[in-house]
């Protein structure tokens, strides 16, 4: 039989379908079911189509018609229309598609790295109650999804939807954008959505765009180089070969593991010689030292009849770097590196009343490796907690060298601006809410010029020159310090202070809510509330609004003392130690070794002193990586922001 008609017959239906299926309209995923248009301003729709393809849009009763440009892209502009909605939007060119669900309010991008991507689903713990009552279908998320590209602005995403807040859906918000959201929503009951383009770890720079980066040499080569993508492919490989090899040998080497019959999370695996360790620590602090690899933790528990067969949680607090859990010889779970919280399920009828045997095995990659200290360690079945702490018996399993170090692509400059941002910049939108530094905190004396040029970046490419842009400066972290002395972390936050001074910016301080054994402290509640503060005052025009607390404005040397003037005093400054006396406060002399002084407030001012400094020059304010006795604040609640004077003039 001769199959060539039939042949024939099919290659040309298949190129009118394709003909067909390229003429559809098609739109960018930001415009989508359940979106929020941005209230009074004109709005952009744009899309896709047949090159010279008429289309009409309907929305709100009105019709605009645009014709698809030569290479098929078309674009129309909205007027600027009230808060409302929901409504639907109907497109009709050779196809129609309707887009339903859709709010008027204001939108919102919400950027930088981990605490603002942290999600309600890691906050939790701390809001349970906050994430049962989070019915509200007014307030909405849209997660950008993670990409880097070093070779040009991209045009589109490569997925993500709109979704409103419920119990279910909140979990997936960032926690910080949820409560930002839900302040202003509570506020001026207009909708709100939020366009979370954030990535952990990320700095600064791979959020400018290339011409942006032009200004700075050294990443703007950088960028260069990483637009060959056999550059990168080659990176990759030997990246992933060196951690194989690692974990490889790690495993082979392991005596946990050796004998398949008798491995070490088993029960009856004697561990009477093993020696102890007080839990929680790190092993750094013991006799073993800074060893890297495997170390096995068994620590023998006693289960009441209360919680006997109950289904239970287990905290093991935060653990460097990964873990593997067992439980009377049962898998319980892992996490694969060092700062989530470990929280494990434990199944019904696994726990037993007398004797259980519970069994951690810690992979250190380099560093400290162990129990971080100040975090949750017990099991909570009901009512009933058992507590972890205290002594565990331990044994190294594999000694190794430090992990293979990687390249981490995706943070180099450029590369999420490219993916992330650049698709959005289409978008009519509100304003930025920022939370980043922390990953620049090596080299803090270069981020107020970056910070600033991605300020202005930003506005240019959403052609709005005053674009609210609302940030956080860096939460208080480490271990507090004894004296006074140099600071990544103070100069990192004196860096975000001198970036007020780009107009239409405002700044959450956060240096009392922060935790110091972890960098992603879990009050999110507070930062929403004080960056919607913030946007009272900058993006809504509430000009009596006390968005911030303190702000150093000035000094003045009398005798012995130095007398500090401040911005944003609001109705008055007031001591938050309760009158146990200002802390955190230094003070130099002319060779500008700083010691701890006296201070008092006097007034909107605050007086600063220590006796045995006669000719005092400077003073520094809460200028520490973790100064947790800072006790400055205005009557609003709001505490100061860090600073120092040594370079004041008059």
């Amino acid at each position: 039989m001769n199959k060539t008609p039939r042949y024939f017959l099919l290659v040309f239906t298949w190129l009118l379908l394709t003909d067909y299926l390229q003429a559809q309209v098609k739109l960018p995923r930001l415009i989508s079911d359940g979106m929020v248009l941005q209230r009074d301003t004109e709005v952009p729709v744009w899309g896709l189509a047949s090159p010279g393809e008429n289309l009409t849009v309907q929305f709100k009763g009105n019709t605009y018609t645009t014709t698809a440009g030569k290479e098929g892209k078309w674009a129309l502009t909205l007027p600027p229309m009230e808060s409302g909605g929901p409504y639907e939007m109907t497109l009709t060119a050779s196809n129609q598609l309707k887009i339903k669900n859709i709010l008027v309010g204001d939108v919102w991008v919400c950027s930088g790295q981990s605490n603002m991507e942290l999600t309600m689903a890691r906050a939790k713990p701390a809001y349970e109650e906050v994430v049962a009552r989070a019915e509200n279908s007014n307030i909405r998320h849209f997660d950008v999804p993670d990409r880097y590209n070093f070779n040009g602005p991209q045009t589109d995403l490569e997925g993500g939807s709109w979704i409103s807040a419920s119990p279910e859906n909140v979990l997936q918000f960032s926690a910080v954008g949820y409560f930002f959201a839900k302040e202003l929503y509570e506020k001026y009951q207009v909708p709100v959505g939020l366009i979370n383009a954030s990535l952990g770890g990320s700095p600064v720079e791979a959020w400018l765009s290339e011409e942006a980066l032009k200004r700075f040499p050294v990443p703007y080569e950088e960028a260069l180089k990483f637009k060959d993508p056999e550059l990168i492919r080659d990176i990759q490989e030997k990246d992933q070969r060196n951690q194989r090899e690692w974990y490889a040998s790690l495993q082979e080497q392991d005596k946990g593991y050796r004998n398949p019959d008798k491995p070490w999370f088993m029960p009856a695996i004697d561990d009477t010689e093993w020696p102890e360790m007080n839990i929680p620590g790190y092993w750094a602090d013991e006799d073993l030292g800074f060893m890297n690899g495997v170390v096995w933790f068994r620590k023998e528990i006693e289960v009441p009849s209360s919680m006997a067969g109950k289904p239970a949680e287990l905290l093991l607090g935060r653990i460097v770097d990964s873990d593997s859990v067992f439980l009377n010889g049962k898998f319980i779970g892992t996490t694969g590196y060092q700062y989530p919280p470990r929280r494990y399920q434990i199944p019904e009828n696994l726990l037993k009343e007398g004797k259980n045997i519970l069994v951690v095995r810690i992979i250190n990659n380099s560093g400290k490796g162990g129990f971080v200290e100040d975090k949750p360690y017990h099991i909570a079945a009901g009512e009933d907690t058992l507590d972890l702490t205290g002594e565990w018996r331990y044994k190294p399993g594999a000694k190794m060298p430090p992990t293979p170090g990687t390249t981490t692509i995706r943070f180099k400059p450029l590369g999420l601006y490219n993916g992330m941002i650049a698709p959005v910049t289409n978008y009519s939108v509100k304003g930025v809410i920022w939370y980043q530094g922390e990953s620049n905190t090596g080299r803090p004396e270069e981020y107020n010029e970056m910070f600033a040029t991605l300020i202005r970046d930003w506005r240019k490419q959403w052609k709005q020159d005053n674009l609210p842009f609302l940030f956080v400066q860096l939460a208080n972290f480490m271990k507090a310090a004894d004296q006074p002395g140099p600071s990544n972390w103070a100069m990192l936050r004196e860096a975000q202070l001198k970036t007020l001074s780009v107009p239409n910016t405002a700044m959450a301080v956060t240096i009392d809510i922060g935790e110091w054994n972890d960098i992603h402290p879990l009050n999110k509640k507070d930062v929403g509330k004080r960056l919607a503060l913030a946007a009272q005052k900058v993006a809504y025009g509430n000009k009596e609004t006390v968005h911030s607390g303190p702000v150093f404005k000035s000094m003045k040397k009398k005798g012995n003392k130095i007398i500090l003037s401040f911005t944003n005093t609001g109705k008055g400054l007031v001591d938050n130690n309760k009158g146990n006396g200002l802390n955190e406060f230094a003070i130099a002399g002319p060779d500008k070794k700083f010691v701890w002084a006296q201070a008092k407030i006097k007034g909107n001012k605050v007086v600063v002193w220590n006796e045995n400094i006669p000719d005092p020059v400077a003073v520094r304010y809460a200028w520490a990586d973790n100064p947790d006795k800072a006790g400055l604040y205005n009557k609003e609640g709001l505490p100061a922001s860090p600073f120092r004077t040594d370079n004041w003039k008059e």
